[in-house]
């Protein structure tokens, strides 16, 4: 393939934004906000899941709160009926002395009632604070995702308009360098990871940094100005420069 000394330096121009836009791809996908992102996003799943675990806590710690006060209101209930029949002499002296007896019956199973009441009701207290605990957390943690997020938005943004103004410089150097040229250079950096030309420096290609030896730096003296050069090793196209060492 022929193509002037001044297109394939356009190609080194062409590779140098190509190798740019790589970096700004690579600084995109590596930014840390992203890894501050999951690890916060991973927190929030792993709260949301507590939380629904201490709200159903707290729903049947307050069922058992219900039937301990229904328990505790039903023994009252029964003792205030019988203290109303003690209290008004109905019946016979066996049936009042039975009577006096259920009541203190009563009163022990209230006070044994109101202790279970009593440790219920604390520990629904406990449940209750731990649930607002773990909703003042999962707040904060909400609130400290949606700023990673929109720092990670305000970040990429800036990255895309930089990889954008790249591309345009990128539009404007491409037609200078030739659509036969620029499709081997194109094809080249596929195979190539990104890298499709490099300059020959001190007698080092570029790409891959092996140091021609005498025989080939003699084909390459020889060769046409306008003759496209590849390495020998690497097969990336090699642009020669002031400084190849020719």
């Amino acid at each position: 393939m022929k193509a002037d000394i001044r297109r394939q330096w356009r190609l080194l121009d062409l590779q140098k934004l190509d190798s740019r836009l790589a970096q700004v791809a690579h600084r995109t996908r590596t930014l840390p906000v992203h890894a501050e992102l999951e690890k916060a996003q991973a927190q929030r799943a792993l709260l949301d899941e507590e939380y629904v675990l201490a709200q159903t806590a707290v729903s049947d710690v307050d069922r058992e709160v219900r039937k301990a006060d229904a328990d505790v209101q039903l023994v009252r209930d029964r003792a205030a009926r019988d203290q109303t029949r003690l209290d008004a002499g109905q019946g016979s002296a066996k049936e009042l002395q039975s009577l006096q007896h259920e009541l203190e019956t009563l009163a022990r199973r209230q006070s044994e009632l109101e202790d279970v009441e009593l440790e219920v009701m604390e520990r629904a207290e406990s449940l209750r604070a731990d649930l607002e605990q773990r909703e003042r957390s999962l707040q904060e943690l909400a609130e400290r995702t949606d700023e990673l997020t929109a720092q990670r938005d305000r970040e990429v943004q800036e990255l895309e308009a930089e990889r954008d103004g790249i591309l345009k410089e990128r539009a404007d150097v491409a037609p200078g360098v030739g659509a036969d040229l620029l499709e081997l250079y194109e094809k080249v950096r596929e195979q190539q990871g990104g890298l499709g030309a490099a300059a020959l420096q001190g007698r080092r290609c570029g790409g891959c940094g092996m140091e021609l030896n005498q025989s080939d730096l003699a084909r390459i003296r020889a060769a046409a100005e306008d003759e496209v050069l590849r390495c020998e090793e690497c097969r990336r196209i090699l642009i020669r420069a002031a400084d190849s060492g020719l």
